[in-house]
């Protein structure tokens, strides 16, 4: 069964630091870019960061960029979103999604996973 499974969401205060991972299973995400997505209340889904098949480009929105790391270990079968300096507006759920290609320029998403809260408050 294909899966992709995140984890790692919660809360955290203004400023705080979270670290986020989606695991797959069932195939091998090693042939895919990585894309992680949000989506907060009453806004559409967003594009946050990608990263190539073999980890040698990312790419970061702007509203992130500075702020957010994108990783993988495709021995591990894991991409990581270590999200630093996090602020209110970042609140969202989180999702990962394998796409259908090895590079970050095509988002058509084959796989997603089922998301993960995360909250910045005080």
């Amino acid at each position: 069964q294909v899966q992709l499974v995140e984890s790692g969401g919660g809360l955290v205060q203004p400023g705080g630091s979270l670290g986020l991972s989606c695991a797959a299973s069932g195939f091998s995400l090693a042939y895919y870019a990585i894309g992680w997505f949000r989506q907060a209340p009453g806004k559409e889904r967003e594009g946050v960061s990608c990263i190539s098949s073999t980890a040698g480009s990312t790419w970061y929105a702007d509203s992130v960029e500075g702020r957010f790391t994108i990783s993988r270990d495709n021995a591990k079968n894991t991409v990581y979103l270590q999200m630093n300096s996090l602020k209110p507006v970042d609140t969202a759920v989180y999702y990962c999604a394998a796409l259908n290609s090895y590079y970050c320029s095509d988002w058509e998403v084959a796989y997603w996973g089922q998301g993960t809260q995360v909250t910045v408050s005080s």
